[in-house]
């Protein structure tokens, strides 16, 4: 008996202000799809300006999932993530649609596309209260003790400062008393992964254009209407750069940084396609064609 094919699902990725919004916008028109957006800072709500997060009128019609799903208050991990994905996934093949993932936070992707077992750890409140009185910079080096691995994957997002994600971090290492292994399953589906291949030059100018949109927008009154909701200073500046006392100057210059990290955590993979925007299209339509014709 001849295996049944997995399902197609497609992968956008690439560095900040490369594209991936638009891009995965237009595929989606031409390839009947929907968009999952994979980004650890766009899943809460109130984090607009701040995190580029695509607007109704620049989603042109096109459904977009896991924006907005939850209070900034609260703790989203890569394991809730991947849970609402692969729903929101098994939907939109149910109705004849083409699942798109498109976004940048490396370890969302990562963990639907390897179909990584997540480590299930209910929360542990008084170890949660202890931790919270602790600067984060003491935090980050308990994790490093406890799972390096996972400590320098926090660095290389940007995310020392982001204490709710360190504490969630050692939260798992301490409750399994042991540096956690991620296990991996065979993937429920087929992934075609493609990458946005953008000059450094341009990428420069887009991002400088992107912080000024930013700024003009009114990331500043953005800010202050979290603070009035309640949201501390602490926990803004965990959200990253753009939250923290930003001036223009501080974010291009953070956000030309980050596009460096980013760049580095994707070289990592040798299944991603790193195509020019303009030649996106074309490359997916004929790898769908491929699939489909086995």
């Amino acid at each position: 008996m001849a295996k049944s094919k997995k399902p197609t699902v497609l992968v956008i990725v690439g560095t900040t202000a490369s594209g991936k919004s638009d891009l995965a916008v237009g595929v989606a028109q031409k390839l009947n799809g929907e968009v999952i957006s994979a980004d650890s800072r766009q899943v809460y709500r109130g984090l607009n300006i701040g995190t580029g997060k695509i607007s109704k009128r620049e989603m042109r019609g096109i459904p977009h999932h896991l924006l907005d799903v939850v209070s900034s208050r609260k703790v989203f991990t890569v394991a809730d993530f991947k849970r609402l994905a692969e729903g929101k996934i098994d939907d939109m093949l149910s109705r004849g649609k083409l699942p798109i993932i498109a976004g940048g936070t490396g370890f969302y992707i990562e963990a639907v596309t390897e179909n990584k077992l997540l480590p299930q750890v209910e929360p542990n409140i008084k170890l949660r209260n202890q931790l919270a009185k602790k600067e984060t910079s003491e935090l980050f080096k308990i994790l490093a003790k406890l799972d390096p691995r996972r400590a320098e994957d926090i660095k290389n997002k940007n995310e020392v400062n982001n204490k709710l994600r360190l504490i969630r971090a050692i939260e798992i290492a301490k409750v399994l008393g042991r540096v956690p292994e991620v296990a991996e399953t065979t993937p429920k589906y087929e992934f075609i992964k493609v990458g946005i291949l953008v000059s450094d030059k341009e990428l420069e100018n887009r991002i400088h254009i992107r912080v000024k949109k930013m700024f003009r927008q009114g990331l500043l009154k953005e800010i202050q209407k979290l603070k009035k909701s309640g949201i501390s200073k602490k926990r803004l500046s965990e959200f990253g750069f753009e939250y923290n006392n930003p001036t223009p100057e501080s974010v291009i210059l953070e956000s030309i940084k980050y596009s460096k990290r980013q760049k580095t955590w994707w070289k990592r993979y040798t299944d991603i396609t790193w195509l020019p925007p303009r030649r996106i299209y074309p490359f997916l339509k004929k790898k769908i064609s491929s699939v489909k014709s086995r």
